[in-house]
């Protein structure tokens, strides 16, 4: 933290009146859906009215870049949340998803300007993502609520 005399933005988790949008991998399923689930009520937690969360499913985590890409074009959302799971595999697959997904996901936040809260779990094996997704999919939605109203208040 800095100094009493230096001045800060406050951290602000208040949802009201904010517009979510949230793409989903289909992968995984269980994981996928215990991150939605999760993101889904700690959105509702924070006040983000459920008629202003819009949710898209894709078939795997190398689909989401382009919902988030043209949900981001539309200019009717505050902040997006990407979720999904990729698990290591026996291949470099792995390497190549986790990578190109997590690229494509920090691309539309910078190219347009809007928070994108990154869920897409990188795990060794279903276990540690099971373990993992309710935690992730809330620390998401706090993300996504709290850089769109930072989003609000800077310069």
């Amino acid at each position: 933290m800095p100094p009493n005399d230096i001045a800060t933005y406050d951290i602000d988790l208040n949802g009201q009146g904010l517009r979510i949008g949230v793409v989903m991998s289909r992968f995984n399923p269980k994981i996928g859906e215990g991150l939605l689930s999760a993101c889904l009520d700690e959105l509702r937690a924070l006040g983000v009215s459920p008629e202003r969360i819009r949710v898209a499913t894709v078939p795997g985590a190398l689909e989401i870049p382009l919902v988030l890409q043209r949900l981001a074009q539309s200019g009717k959302f505050d902040a997006l949340v990407a979720l999904g799971a990729v698990v290591r595999g026996e291949t470099y697959h792995f390497e190549l998803v986790s990578n190109e997904a997590g690229a494509g996901i920090t691309r539309v936040t910078l190219d347009h300007g809007l928070p994108v809260a990154n869920g897409v779990l990188t795990t060794n094996n279903d276990d540690q993502a099971l373990v993992r997704m309710r935690e992730k999919g809330c620390d998401c939605a706090r993300a996504a609520v709290e850089m769109a109203n930072l989003q609000k208040t800077l310069p």
